[in-house]
């Protein structure tokens, strides 16, 4: 990365806060629920100022380059999610209830409630079993909507890696649900 000090002055990386830091809670907020989702944000971003100068300020968008930041600091937390899978996988209560309702209206949150069922059970068991490149991979289109491409520059692995870890995780999920409809 090249840089170009697009980032180096307080005003200029507050602005780049308050455009991404929403985006990046719903998606951080999902992966580790609300309380812990704050503090990876507050991480994410620390580290991001503190890597100002790499930022290359020719990309179109950062939002990409902090989901990368998050993904990693996420993987320090990666043993309470797949514990939280876990449980959700065996009791069908979602230990990270509401996550992606933080910033969402009262009606996801109840649809939210409604679909905890056995279906959501197997997909956070098979979720919780798949390897950490395939679930990043698979949680960074699922959840921050990003493209093949953008899941390549966040996680800095060639698109072909990409499309075969969410191929494989996808296979995997499909596998699950389709057994669990043939029963």
């Amino acid at each position: 990365m090249t840089s170009t000090g697009a980032l180096l002055d307080a005003e200029t990386f507050t602005a780049f806060y308050d455009r991404h830091a929403r985006a990046l809670l719903r998606y951080c907020a999902r992966r580790v629920g609300p309380e812990a989702a704050e503090d990876v944000v507050a991480s994410t971003f620390l580290l991001a100022y503190e890597k100002r100068l790499d930022y290359d300020a020719t990309r179109s968008d950062g939002l990409p380059w902090l989901y990368g930041i998050a993904t990693n600091v996420l993987r320090r937390h990666r043993r309470d999610e797949i514990r939280a899978y876990r449980a959700l996988a065996r009791a069908g209560v979602d230990p990270l209830f509401n996550a992606a309702g933080v910033l969402d209206g009262h009606e996801q949150r109840a649809g939210e409630r409604t679909d905890a069922n056995a279906r959501t059970r197997k997909v956070a068991g098979v979720l919780a079993r798949l390897p950490h490149r395939q679930r990043d991979v698979l949680l960074l289109v699922a959840l921050a909507d990003l493209d093949y491409a953008e899941v390549a520059m966040t996680l800095g692995i060639p698109i072909g890696t990409v499309r075969s870890a969410l191929h494989r995780a996808r296979t995997k999920l499909r596998a699950a649900l389709d057994t669990d409809e043939n029963a």
